[in-house]
């Protein structure tokens, strides 16, 4: 059970730094631009924030849901997963701990897509909110791809959760995106601020889970694989 709810609070936490990185951050910033469009009534900044984090759940899970389930479906694959999850996390988390501490870095390919879709979806209101947060998870940079499918996934797959932990992931990162939109509604001169202040919590953020996930992927390595402890 305890290993249940710290994969649960993983899986937010995953979302909530995914949401929060340089990449990811500078669509955020897009959408809180959209979602300021719609001031004049702060109860419809926050719907929009709220649909904006229901379109990146939806994607999230859609996606985390039609990879997890399809390998589990697999006899073989599930018996190997089953079985041998314990020694493949060990590398998994070494490897995604050294991308978060910024050790090797992906090559990033973003071209004008979202920035041309999201002026298409501007004319579409609360509706257009949605369908930015669709379209947003999915527009996977480097580091947001590392830590959905190299953290998240193989997180879900230990716990055999393809739907309750892609939407918490999803949840996570829609939360900071309501919470500007929210400063957006309510006082738009703290927004400037409050990126400061996240943008340099993302940096320790970032390499102090990057070093646990490396502790602790070499703890499963000693463990699982040498059978040291």
């Amino acid at each position: 059970m305890e290993g249940f709810v710290l994969g649960v609070g993983s899986a937010i936490w995953l979302g909530i730094l995914t949401s929060i990185s340089p990449c990811p951050l500078a669509t955020n910033l897009a959408a809180v631009s959209f979602i300021g469009k719609q001031m004049g009534r702060p109860a419809r900044v926050v719907s929009a924030g709220l649909l904006y984090i229901l379109g990146r759940v939806i994607a999230y899970t859609v996606l985390g849901a039609s990879l997890i389930a399809g390998i589990l479906s697999i006899p073989g694959v599930a018996r190997f997963l089953q079985n041998s999850m314990n020694q493949l996390l060990g590398p998994v988390l070494v490897v995604a701990g050294l991308f978060l501490l910024g050790l090797f870095k992906l090559p990033s390919g973003r071209g004008n897509f979202t920035a041309a879709a999201q002026k298409r979806l501007e004319n579409h209101g609360l509706l257009g909110a949605l369908l930015l947060g669709c379209l947003f998870a999915l527009s996977f940079c480097p580091i947001s791809a590392g830590l959905f499918f190299g953290s998240l996934l193989p997180l879900a797959a230990t716990h055999q959760s393809s739907l309750l932990f892609p939407s918490l992931y999803g949840i996570g990162t829609g939360l900071p995106v309501l919470g500007f939109a929210v400063l957006v509604g309510f006082g738009a001169h703290w927004i400037g601020k409050a990126f400061q202040k996240v943008t340099v919590f993302e940096f320790w953020a970032r390499r102090i889970t990057g070093g646990i996930f490396v502790l602790v992927g070499i703890y499963y390595c000693l463990n699982y694989q040498l059978k040291i402890w």
